[in-house]
């Protein structure tokens, strides 16, 4: 394994974010890095990949300037690049939770605990374990007894908490997410709606499957990620288990395609024969529409 994946993100002002995404996506184009780096006036949020040369240079350069020299890099081993191409763009929020009220992380945050510190609390009893991610990433894998929120997007997360969630608030909320960044101003929402006690693991899923003391223990399944890979391995503890399941059979699977009707274009867990069945769909609908990808890939005549 030659290349590899860094994530990364920081909470930090940055003055003109169009001059900054202007110079560093030629930089990283002049590196040869692929990848897709969010960039607002509240800080950056990245992942990246590259052959080791490429990724050190690129910590290197980010750790010389002053506002990133503390940055955390988490790193994956890869045996190639996880994206076609790098792009760097210029958003509202780095993560887009769309609150009516914004949260500064760097004013208001949950507590964060070490994996381990994590890894302990997951298994006091009175604990309430919550997933900040979306429907599908859940159903890939999950810590063991989290809450599933019912969600395809993580702006719709705040209007959830207080439609379901509110019952929880004079419990210890566990909530966690792939790397980190999601928690930083979810947590401090979830204060601010007035939960009590409220904690998030530091580095997120990523960082608690290479702990060299949890090694992913407690995880069940796999952990979904953004990039050409779809997912990766958490637990490596000896204890990992298939959560996924077959949108069609329910048959155990970590498989995923998108519904192959570019109108619906829904995450599935699918495995290979109900693929074939379906033409990749999610319904009838969708399996007969006009412009099904399934059915162009395959050249199969639509009846």
């Amino acid at each position: 394994m030659n290349y590899q994946v860094l994530l990364f993100y920081k909470y930090i002002e940055i003055e003109d974010p169009e001059s900054f995404v202007s110079s560093h996506l030629d930089y990283c184009k002049s590196i040869g890095l692929k990848g897709r780096i969010w960039v607002a006036n509240e800080g950056i949020n990245g992942t990246v990949s590259g052959n080791l040369e490429q990724t050190s240079e690129y910590m290197n350069h980010m750790k010389n300037d002053e506002r990133f020299q503390d940055m955390v890099f988490k790193i994956e081993k890869s045996e190639h690049h996880a994206f076609k191409k790098m792009k760097v763009r210029v958003k509202k929020e780095i993560v887009n939770l769309s609150l009516d009220e914004d949260v500064n992380p760097n004013e208001l945050t949950g507590k964060h605990l070490t994996p381990k510190e994590f890894h302990e609390a997951l298994q006091q009893e009175d604990v309430v374990i919550l997933d900040a991610r979306n429907t599908y990433e859940y159903d890939l894998g999950h810590f063991k007894g989290a809450i599933r929120p019912e969600i395809e997007n993580f702006r719709d997360l705040p209007v959830w908490i207080r439609d379901n969630f509110d019952k929880f608030k004079d419990k210890k909320v566990l909530t966690y997410c792939t790397g980190g960044i999601r928690c930083e101003k979810f947590s401090g929402f979830l204060l601010k709606e007035g939960f009590q006690d409220v904690s998030q693991l530091e580095g997120g899923i990523i960082s608690y499957g290479y702990d060299p003391e949890v090694k992913g223990d407690l995880w069940e399944g796999r952990c979904y990620v953004f990039d050409e890979r779809t997912s990766v391995p958490v637990n490596r503890a000896g204890t990992e288990k298939v959560v996924g399941k077959c949108y069609h059979c329910g048959k155990p699977e970590e498989r995923y395609v998108k519904c192959g009707n570019p109108e619906c274009n829904k995450h599935l867990l699918m495995c290979e024969p109900c693929e074939n069945r379906s033409n990749r769909a999610c319904s009838t609908q969708c399996r007969n529409h006009e412009r099904n990808r399934y059915v162009t890939e395959k050249n199969i005549a639509q009846s």
